[in-house]
């Protein structure tokens, strides 16, 4: 799952964050996500580390028969990076290859998330 004690220190923290947005159906931005593990919060070194973390948690989550966690993770814009849908095509959650496919995709899948994680009294 993870390469060292750092890692698995880092993961617990994004894992947290993301299950948090997702228990009170918001979105947690990738900088909000990096500022959090004390990564740079521009640039494409943040964009791999946090983009390895997510993919971690969402092939976890996807083992469980859960919906992809790290939907809740979005860009400034709002939306998933591109990784996001490529792991997606990888694990054959999604096939789509044009951006109101991909919309539509994350728009399905966030409301599969918030719906999976809502706090339940």
């Amino acid at each position: 799952m993870v390469d060292d004690y750092r890692d698995l220190g880092q993961y617990f923290v994004v894992f947290n964050e993301v299950a948090a947005a997702a228990r009170y159906r918001g979105t947690v931005t990738y900088q909000e996500l990096a500022h959090l593990i004390g990564l740079p919060i521009v640039g494409s070194y943040m964009g791999r580390e946090i983009g390895k973390i997510l993919g971690r948690i969402s092939r976890a989550e996807h083992e469980l028969k859960h919906p992809l966690l790290s939907a809740v993770a979005v860009t400034v814009g709002g939306i998933p990076g591109h990784g996001f849908f490529e792991l997606a095509t990888e694990l054959e959650e999604f096939s789509g290859a044009t951006e109101e496919e991909r919309r539509e995709f994350w728009e399905t899948e966030i409301k599969r998330v918030h719906e999976h994680w809502r706090k339940k009294f």
